[in-house]
């Protein structure tokens, strides 16, 4: 899941060197948190947050075929 977070980040920044997906997880959930350079934190969140509702949306239906858990993606600089 970390790698396809990246695969689909990288291509919108500018420093895509910089992008870092952390994986935490508990009993109940997993937490995807992606790391980007904080001039392209406006690239990955988009105009009125939908390219990150996007990756949110692919991330969340890969991950309800897989896992068992809840997951969830937080954007962080």
């Amino acid at each position: 899941m970390q790698q396809l977070i990246e695969t689909i980040v990288k291509p919108l920044v500018d420093f895509p060197d910089e992008v870092r997906v952390d994986k935490d997880e508990n009993s109940s959930r997993i937490v995807y948190k992606l790391f980007v350079h904080p001039d392209d934190r406006g690239k990955v969140i988009g105009k009125q947050g939908r390219v990150a509702k996007a990756i949110r949306t692919i991330v969340y239906s890969v991950a309800s075929g897989h896992q068992k858990k809840k997951t969830y993606v937080d954007i962080l600089d």
